[in-house]
C-alpha cells in the first residue's frame, strides 16, 4: 500500500503511554497494570565448549507505577516550582538583553538569562568555583527536587542508595569549561585547568550529583540535542518500572549563554533578531516570529516507585503514564515525510487534553507541530496547547525538564498558562486550540508534553492526575 501523505511531525507524537519495546519496557500503567515482557538470554562459548547454556527467563511481574514526588528548577522566572508556574500563569516573560558578556557585535543580543543565582548551600564553593554552570544548575535544581519531595538527608539516609539513582543530561554540556581550556591552550596547556575535560562532558553533572548524594543506582547521562530532558525522563522511569531502582532524579540542564553559543546558532540563523522588544521575540504560531530565543537552566523531577512514595508518605503531584521516542533518520533538522503509526496506548487519544508543546518561535517547526498535534488528538474538543518558551525562551537540554513540571503544575493546579505574544496567529492555526493571551480552568486529564531535537530525536511524554 503506498504511504499516506500527512503533515511530517505526525512521526513525533508518539503519544504512547507505553515505554518503548526498544527500551524492553512493556506497556505502561494508567489504571490498572500490565506485564513485563520477557526476557531471554543466551551464552555461548566457542569451539571448546560447544553447548549453550541457557539462562532462565524472568518470571512475569506486575509493572510498578512511577510517581512524580519532587520538582526543582533553576530558570529565567524564577528557581522554586510554584514561583516559576506562577510567573507563568502570569504571563511574565524572562526574556531581556544579555548581561553577561559583551553581545554589540551580534545580530541578536536577546536571550532568557538568568540574573540572579546562587549555588550557596548547594554546591561546595570550591566546586562552584571550577564548575560549568550547566552543573552548578544541575546540581542546584536536583537538590531543590529532593528538598521539594521531602526527601531530607535524614531520610535519604534511611533508603536504599544502591536503588537511587540520577539521569539528568545536557544537551550542550561544559561548553565555558571547555572554551576556557581552548584560550590557555593559545598560552600552554600548563595553563589549562586540570578539571576542563571532566567538567565538559555531559555525564559529570549527573556523577557528581550521585557521588555528592552517595546514590549508587543507575547513573549516566543522555544527549538528544533539545530532547535530553524528555529522554532522561523516560529512562529514568523505565529503570523503576523494570524493579532496577526505586527513586530517580532525572532532567535536564544547559548553559550556553557564552559567545561561542550564541554565535553558533546565530550562524544558523535560528534565532530572533527582535532586539528592541526582548518580550515579544518569542512567539510561538505568531505570523511575525523571525526565530526562537536562547535560553538557560534546569529542569529536574524525582520520580519514585508508587508504594515506595506512600510508604514513606510522600506527597504525590502526578503519576508518569509513559511515553516513546522516534528517530527520523531522514534529515538534521527537517523531519521526516512519511507518517509513523503512534505506539500503542492504553490511553485513548481522547483523553489526551493538555499538550505542552515545544514550538519554539520557528517559521517551519510550530506550524508542523501543530498539524500533527491537531491531526492526532483533535478530536477532543477540550483540547488545550500552549509554549512554555513564549516566556523562558528556548532551554535546550533543559526545555523538556522545566516544560515537564510546568504539566505537572497544570494538573496540580488546574490552570494552564497563556501563549505569550500569539497576537496575529498563523491562518491555519484554530486559536481555539491555543490557549490565549490569559491563563485558562482546565480540569487535565492526560498532559503530553513534547520535545524534539535536531538529529531527529523527537519524544513525547505523558503525566496524569494520581488516582
Amino acid at each position: 500500500m503506498a504511504a499516506v501523505a500527512v503533515p511530517p511531525l505526525s512521526a513525533w507524537l508518539v503519544a504512547a503511554r507505553s515505554s518503548t519495546q526498544a527500551e524492553c519496557g512493556g506497556a505502561d500503567e494508567h489504571h490498572h497494570h500490565h506485564h513485563q515482557q520477557q526476557h531471554q538470554c543466551c551464552v555461548g562459548g566457542g569451539s571448546s565448549t560447544p553447548e549453550r547454556r541457557t539462562v532462565e527467563k524472568k518470571p512475569d511481574v506486575k509493572q510498578r507505577r512511577v510517581v512524580i514526588t519532587g520538582m526543582g528548577v533553576v530558570t529565567p522566572l524564577g528557581h522554586d516550582p510554584d514561583v516559576f508556574y506562577n510567573n507563568l500563569l502570569d504571563g511574565v516573560s524572562g526574556i531581556s538583553e544579555i548581561e553577561r558578556f559583551d553581545c554589540s557585535t551580534f545580530p541578536t543580543r536577546i536571550a532568557g538569562e538568568i540574573k540572579s543565582f546562587s549555588t550557596d548551600g548547594w554546591v561546595a564553593p570550591k566546586l562552584a568555583r571550577r564548575m560549568d554552570k550547566f552543573m552548578l544548575y544541575l546540581i542546584t535544581a536536583g537538590k531543590k527536587a529532593l528538598e521539594h519531595g521531602g526527601l531530607t538527608e535524614e531520610l535519604r539516609n534511611e533508603l536504599d542508595k544502591t536503588r537511587c539513582g540520577v539521569l539528568i543530561g545536557s544537551a550542550m554540556g561544559g561548553m565555558k569549561v571547555f572554551n576556557d581550556a581552548i584560550e590557555a591552550l593559545r598560552v600552554s596547556y600548563k595553563k589549562m585547568n586540570p578539571f576542563c575535560v571532566p567538567f565538559a562532558t555531559t555525564n559529570m553533572g549527573s556523577a557528581i550529583l550521585a557521588m555528592d548524594l552517595g546514590w549508587m543506582g543507575p547513573n549516566y547521562s543522555i544527549s538528544t540535542a533539545c530532547a535530553t530532558s524528555n529522554f532522561c525522563i523516560l529512562n529514568a522511569a523505565n529503570h523503576i518500572r523494570r524493579g532496577e531502582a526505586d527513586v530517580m532524579l532525572c532532567g535536564g540542564s544547559d548553559a550556553p549563554l557564552i559567545p561561542i553559543g550564541l554565535g553558533g546558532f546565530v550562524a544558523c540563523r535560528a534565532l530572533s533578531q527582535r532586539n528592541s522588544d526582548p518580550t515579544k521575540a518569542s512567539r510561538p504560531w505568531d505570523v511575525d516570529r523571525d526565530g526562537f530565543v536562547m535560553g538557560e537552566g534546569a529542569g529536574v523531577l524525582v520520580l519514585e516507585e508508587l508504594e515506595h512514595a506512600k510508604q514513606r508518605g510522600a506527597k504525590i503531584y502526578a503519576e508518569f503514564l509513559g511515553g516513546s521516542f522516534t528517530c527520523d533518520a531522514y534529515h538534521m533538522t527537517e523531519p521526516h515525510p512519511e507518517e509513523k503509526a503512534l505506539a500503542d496506548s492504553g490511553v485513548a487519544r481522547e483523553e489526551i487534553n493538555y499538550v505542552n508543546a515545544h514550538a519554539t518561535s520557528t517559521q517551519s517547526g510550530d506550524l508542523k507541530e501543530y498539524e500533527a498535534i491537531v491531526r492526532c488528538f483533535g478530536q477532543n474538543p477540550q483540547l488545550r496547547v500552549n509554549s512554555t518558551k513564549s516566556m523562558t525562551g528556548h532551554l535546550i537540554g533543559a526545555a523538556g525538564g522545566i516544560e515537564a513540571v510546568a504539566a505537572i503544575q497544570a494538573i496540580r493546579t488546574g490552570w494552564v498558562h497563556p501563549n505569550l505574544n500569539l497576537e496575529n496567529p498563523e491562518k491555519i492555526v484554530d486559536v481555539g486550540v491555543l490557549v490565549g493571551s490569559q491563563k485558562e480552568r482546565c480540569k487535565v486529564n492526560v498532559a503530553l508534553s513534547n520535545s524534539f531535537g535536531f538529529g531527529g530525536h523527537n519524544s513525547s511524554i505523558l503525566f496524569a492526575p494520581f488516582k
